[in-house]
């Protein structure tokens, strides 16, 4: 018989738009509750029928008594003061968090709650809009969920929060801290500044330019409509990767800026760009089925995402761990 690893229970600790929607995807295949700052929040969940604990220590001493997976799911600038609570009330507790940094918030378990089993994770996901009524169960659905690993971790702890990620819908794709929080500027964090900046743009054209603009605008700054604090915390955590990120993207402009003004020409960025949008429109084909198991397992999962696979399913069997991931065709 195989069945797939499932935490216990679930304490999600900050119920915005993915906290609440991991509630919402979770409780009808584990036990979830949840705990946020805000008395509004609380109401509003508890009002939709989940459960809620009104304080930060007895969700926690319930988590510890159930061997219930934490979920940091507040901004990352609440992390520290969460994480000495966690260190106080139940410091073995299991734990990850969905921040789209990982590095810093690794280095604040590491610091202020050394004792905990964690392993971070970050669901590629999200809307322009935050809180508990923003949340939806279906945000998960066919998008990535990072889970961070390195040569030392504990597959027994990754296991049961890979295989929540599978079965809300989402592919699991394992890296190193490092890897994520370079990938995640150019693709997640780097998104954010240039919508910010093309909505200002955009702005500075007056009414006739706003009331003309369309969908390539519409689209090119929704994230713009995201709140600046969330903005902030997730960006200015993750500097040093971003600002590299952002001379690439001010190189490629400057470039294109000299073609144009000198001999008129885009064809180099539109062309490249063209190419580019192609193969992340096509980033999975090619991809077929694999097997993975023994006791490498960590090594072997760190391929996998290096190469743009993922993990599509996670089964504990009698005779140990097997994980069924998608990889590259060999040529």
């Amino acid at each position: 018989m195989t069945t797939t690893p499932l935490p216990s229970a679930i304490c999600v600790l900050g119920m915005g738009l993915i906290g609440g929607s991991l509630m919402r995807a979770a409780q009808p295949r584990v036990p979830v509750f949840g705990w946020s700052p805000g008395a509004g929040t609380r109401t509003a969940a508890a009002s939709d029928g989940f459960e809620v604990v009104d304080e930060l220590p007895d969700a926690l001493r319930r988590a510890a008594d159930l061997d219930a997976l934490v979920v940091l799911a507040a901004p990352v600038t609440a992390f520290p003061s969460l994480l000495k609570t966690i260190d106080e009330v139940a410091p073995a507790t299991r734990l990850t968090d969905v921040a789209g940094v990982k590095s810093p918030v690794a280095l604040e378990v590491a610091s202020l709650a050394p004792r905990a089993r964690y392993i971070g994770s970050h669901p590629m996901t999200g809307t322009e809009h935050s809180g508990w009524a923003s949340g939806a169960a279906g945000l998960f659905a066919d998008r990535g969920w990072v889970t961070t690993l390195d040569e030392d971790s504990d597959v027994e702890l990754w296991a049961p929060i890979a295989g929540l990620a599978t079965i809300i819908g989402s592919r699991v794709v394992p890296c190193e801290v490092a890897a994520h929080d370079d990938a995640a500027a150019r693709i997640s964090h780097l998104p954010h500044l240039v919508a910010a900046a093309l909505a200002q743009v955009g702005v500075m054209g007056g009414p006739l330019a706003l009331s003309l603009a369309a969908g390539s605008f519409r689209d090119g700054t929704r994230v713009a409509g995201t709140r600046p604090e969330l903005v902030r915390a997730m960006c200015e955590t993750n500097a040093s990767p971003l600002i590299d990120a952002m001379d690439e993207m001010l190189a490629q402009l400057g470039v294109a800026r000299g073609s144009l003004a000198s001999s008129g020409s885009l064809a180099k960025i539109a062309a490249a760009g063209f190419e580019a949008r192609t193969e992340f429109d096509g980033r999975f084909d090619g991809l077929e089925p694999v097997e993975l198991s023994g006791d490498d397992m960590v090594e072997q999962l760190l391929s996998v995402g290096a190469v743009g696979g993922y993990v599509t399913e996670i089964v504990s069997a009698a005779d140990g761990l097997r994980v069924h991931a998608m990889f590259p065709a060999e040529d």
